[in-house]
């Protein structure tokens, strides 16, 4: 089946990005369309579908050369994702030097994802020195672009004292940002503050909300924390965690 695109819908970014959701496949073919007639957002999508498969079929070395093209005319996130194909093998052999030299040049520009990407990796020491200083530099930035995932790290790295001052209430703050931001991770430390502060309705809410987004390495180590907690309702919630987790390793998203 071919779709007629107007030439205006078709070199719409934002446009591009809705009919992702709305439908798949003729996003794709427009996507496509506008990649093929330099639109560089739309070459940018055209990359992370044929990443993720989405609408067409998934083909990584593809995808990877799409990302190249976008990022060599200065697309930062299309800089970004170059860096995680080489960090996980995505369509080429896993080399975390040649990411970390990706996301370095996308964090310079001020990509709060490649700050975070970047500071995984110097916090690590996987193609780069390790250097906690420099990863917690980097995700403070990130934190203040809006980033939910760094300011779930931030707080951790102020509720631990690692390499700054022990903030305890900072951390919370970020937390509780993290969480309200739609990060899972940062929605359970979140739910630990809450539960130790004894507001376990509130933590079991936002448990509930981590269950809901969280990925199969997450859900492995929370089932096995909240097995462990003091209150009988939290503990109670691990087991619906570890069902989650079986659910996933069974039909893997």
């Amino acid at each position: 089946m071919t779709f007629q695109l107007r030439r205006e819908e078709v070199l719409d970014g934002d446009r591009l990005k809705t009919m992702l959701d709305e439908s798949p496949a003729r996003a794709a073919q427009a996507i496509l369309i506008a990649a093929r007639e330099n639109l560089l957002d739309a070459q940018a999508l055209l990359g992370q579908i044929l990443l993720d498969g989405q609408g067409i079929g998934q083909d990584q070395p593809l995808a990877l050369r799409w990302f190249e093209i976008a990022a060599q005319r200065g697309h930062l996130m299309a800089r970004n994702m170059l860096g995680r194909c080489h960090e996980h093998g995505w369509g080429c052999t896993a080399d975390a030097l040649v990411a970390a030299g990706h996301y370095r040049i996308a964090a310079d520009a001020g990509l709060d994802w490649a700050m975070y990407n970047y500071a995984n990796l110097l916090a690590t020491g996987r193609g780069a020195m390790a250097d906690q200083c420099q990863a917690l530099d980097l995700y403070r930035r990130a934190a203040g672009l809006g980033h939910a995932k760094s300011m779930n790290l931030l707080g951790r790295y102020l509720e631990e004292g690692q390499y700054c001052p022990a903030d305890p209430q900072a951390a919370r703050d970020w937390y509780q940002r993290s969480a309200v931001g739609g990060d899972f991770r940062g929605q359970f430390s979140y739910a630990a503050v809450l539960a130790d502060e004894g507001d376990v309705a509130a933590a079991m809410g936002w448990l509930r909300q981590a269950l809901a987004g969280g990925n199969l390495n997450f859900l492995r180590v929370a089932s096995k924390a909240l097995a462990s907690a003091a209150d009988p309702q939290i503990r109670a919630l691990a087991i619906e965690y570890a069902q989650r987790q079986t659910e996933l390793e069974r039909c893997p998203l």
